[in-house]
């Protein structure tokens, strides 16, 4: 679970921003807020960020998709680090950025930081905390290892390890990569647990959807028909492969990856069509493309394309996988989603929260962090104050990040919806436009 989240100098980020999961003291929906008795920890399950356009909102989000790839891939040895740093100060530009994760993980706590510029990789430092204590597992100045604890042994192999790190590259990365199992946990966690959703994600492992044996097939299905898209169910359609809309050359290709085993998944994003291949025991490949099935009014099924589906239907296939793992109590991922409202009627947005929300509770472990316009969703019959965030961007182009438990004002019974469009709570766009959108016309003088 993440616990607290900072960063600084990224984007429109310069001063530090400070996200936190730590449920304060109110007591509204204190039933699925999750407890984590060893350290005293109360964890809220979900968190939106609200905020006009260009306030920031995205730029939070990116700068958890660099963290993530940046410790589970890196960069080549020879090149440069793809930071982007704020470049409204002249000065910033040079200052190295900033990256702090507190992250619950099993049953142990692990504080994660580093700095880096485009050059290098300036300060590294992992600490791992139970119940009584606190112990540093390394701290890195540069290229320089200035602690190793005693408990990690053979510490010549540790050091051996960080002697092999390249300065563009975390100790972190590497380590694992040299089977450091000490440090696993916390590579494991940016690499599984932590989950990005872009507004143009398309689900990848969309096979699940396809055959009636799949985990997900049943619930995809019942949850689609009860949100009102007009789907019956997800279903495959199988097709012969000279139909594959794809060139030669890449048929080629699949072709060979499919007689050598396993499965090959195509995504057609101009059409949103999704495509399955497999290898069949004769030899060929057998290939199935994700369709939806109507009911039509005699009671027959039609099959549609996923591409003749609106795209708010095809937003809520590719979020639904998302919302219905996080709803197991088996699930520990931390879901971002930039936009979740996007395409999506407010009142669909809604339901899918009541859903996640409805299965919280103090054993979940589970977390589901969103943007999102949608001031439906700004209620506190849905969300604690302590949930919901703003980003705000000041006059110098600087993003700023606070919780509307930073109001003391705010009681229960306040209408925060009201409050915020009315400008009161920061975070709405400064829009200086008036009159009437028209360009100038061109004059005919006659010519």
């Amino acid at each position: 679970m993440l616990i607290r989240y900072s960063f600084q100098n990224w984007l429109s980020f310069y001063q530090e921003a400070a996200f936190s999961m730590i449920a304060s003291k109110e007591l509204q929906h204190n039933d699925r807020v999750a407890r984590v008795n060893k350290f005293d920890l109360r964890l809220l399950p979900v968190a939106a960020i609200y905020g006009g356009n260009a306030s920031g909102k995205t730029n939070f989000v990116k700068s958890l998709a660099f963290a993530k790839s940046f410790v589970v891939r890196g960069v080549h040895p020879d090149a440069p680090i793809p930071v982007t740093p704020f470049l409204l100060d002249p000065g910033a530009e040079n200052e190295p950025c900033t990256f702090h994760f507190e992250l619950l993980i099993g049953d142990m706590v692990y504080d994660y930081s580093f700095s880096l510029t485009a050059k290098s990789v300036t300060e590294e430092r992992l600490v791992r905390i139970n119940s009584s204590s606190e112990t540093v597992l390394y701290d890195r100045k540069a290229q320089k290892l200035e602690a190793l604890h005693g408990s990690l042994k053979p510490k010549d192999f540790y050091r051996f390890a960080f002697q092999g790190t390249k300065e563009n590259q975390l100790y972190l990365t590497n380590a694992v990569s040299q089977n450091v199992t000490d440090f696993r946990p916390v590579y494991d966690w940016f690499k599984s647990s932590l989950v990005l959703i872009a507004p143009d994600f398309r689900v990848e492992n969309f096979e699940d959807h396809l055959e009636e044996d799949q985990p997900l097939y049943g619930v995809m299905s019942s949850s689609l028909a009860q949100l009102d898209t007009g789907i019956a169910h997800l279903g495959a359609e199988e097709i012969p492969l000279e139909n594959l809309p794809l060139p030669d050359n890449l048929i080629a290709v699949v072709n060979h990856v499919i007689k050598s085993g396993g499965i090959h998944r195509i995504h057609n994003r101009d059409t949103n069509e999704r495509f399955v291949l497999t290898a069949r025991a004769d030899g060929g490949i057998r290939v199935r493309k994700l369709v939806s099935n109507h009911n039509r009014s005699d009671g027959s099924r039609i099959k549609f394309d996923l591409n003749q589906e609106s795209s708010g239907t095809q937003r809520v296939i590719d979020l639904l996988p998302a919302f219905i793992e996080a709803s197991s109590a088996q699930c520990d991922k931390v879901y971002v989603i930039d936009e979740l409202d996007r395409s999506m009627h407010t009142l669909l947005t809604r339901r899918l929260l009541e859903a996640y929300l409805d299965s919280c509770n103090a054993a979940s472990r589970s977390q589901l962090v969103f943007t999102t316009h949608d001031v439906f969703l700004m209620d506190q019959d849905l969300l604690r104050r302590d949930e919901m965030w703003v980003a705000e961007r000041d006059a110098g182009g600087q993003s700023q990040l606070f919780s509307f438990a930073e109001y003391k004002e705010l009681r229960n019974d306040t209408d925060i919806r009201k409050r915020y469009l009315q400008g009161r709570l920061g975070g709405v766009p400064r829009i200086l436009l008036s009159g009437e959108l028209a360009a100038s016309a061109p004059v005919n003088d006659g010519v």
